[in-house]
């Protein structure tokens, strides 16, 4: 199993930086989220990304945005005659009904299911993709449905946490894991929303000891903040062999 991190920005850009979006390479090709930024970076590499399916976490832009520019390249490449991929596209519970509230507002209602294959995932129950079997697991995020994943194959088990507060959850997201990709956004844990919605790089820390994960990549983390030279800090077009 392969992590490229495409983009690790927090809800506002780093210099230079696209936003979340983690490509797992294995047995497939596996994108855990797209936001501003990530698909400009996608084609760097392939022209147009070719991945077999794209899992979102949660519906703050910063983890989804790059789906719409997504659709209308799709679009463009498909008037011309060309037939690019047609990922497979996880979103949470009630996410359909989400992409085309937004679709109506966008461009066309069924905007979304043009381009993508779509499917809502729950809470607990694992799906597969092509040989790894990804799990969702509920962490709070202010007052909005959001998931840590778990990526597992034949070898290798990744956990992402998404965005989320403390949780007793996200150690169980990541238990034993071979890489823990967790965020700290937050310099202190200090009150960001009610309920919360990040983690400090104390609690990250915590939640990594809890765990019991074999090696921790900090993500999702302000440039404005320090993180000690000791920790693995995510930047964006780092690649990890897990």
């Amino acid at each position: 199993m392969k992590l490229t991190v495409v983009g690790c920005s927090p809800a506002w850009p780093n210099p230079g930086g696209a936003q979340s979006g983690y490509l797992v390479e294995g047995s497939a090709r596996v994108l855990l989220d797209c936001g501003p930024g990530v698909l400009a970076r996608l084609r760097e590499r392939d022209g147009w990304p070719d991945v077999d399916a794209i899992v979102i976490t949660h519906f703050h832009l910063d983890h989804w945005g790059d789906l719409v520019p997504w659709v209308w390249g799709s679009m463009y490449l498909t008037g011309r005659g060309d037939r690019p991929p047609r990922p497979h596209v996880f979103v949470p519970p009630g996410g359909i009904a989400v992409l085309e509230e937004f679709g109506m507002r966008l461009g066309f209602p069924d905007m979304f299911e043009r381009v993508f294959e779509l499917s809502e995932y729950a809470e607990d129950e694992p799906f597969a993709v092509n040989g790894n079997t990804i799990r969702a697991f509920r962490v709070p995020h202010y007052r909005l449905d959001a998931y840590a994943l778990r990526v597992t194959n034949d070898d290798r088990t990744l956990a992402y946490s998404g965005d989320s507060g403390p949780s007793e959850r996200l150690a169980e997201s990541a238990r034993d894991a071979d890489l823990f990709v967790c965020e700290a956004t937050l310099l202190r844990g200090e009150l960001d929303g009610q309920p919360r919605g990040h983690l400090s790089l104390e609690e990250a820390l915590d939640a990594f000891g809890e765990s019991q994960a074999k090696r921790l990549l900090v993500t999702h983390r302000p440039a404005e903040l320090e993180t000690d030279a000791s920790l693995d800090l995510a930047f964006d077009g780092m690649e990890v062999s897990i």
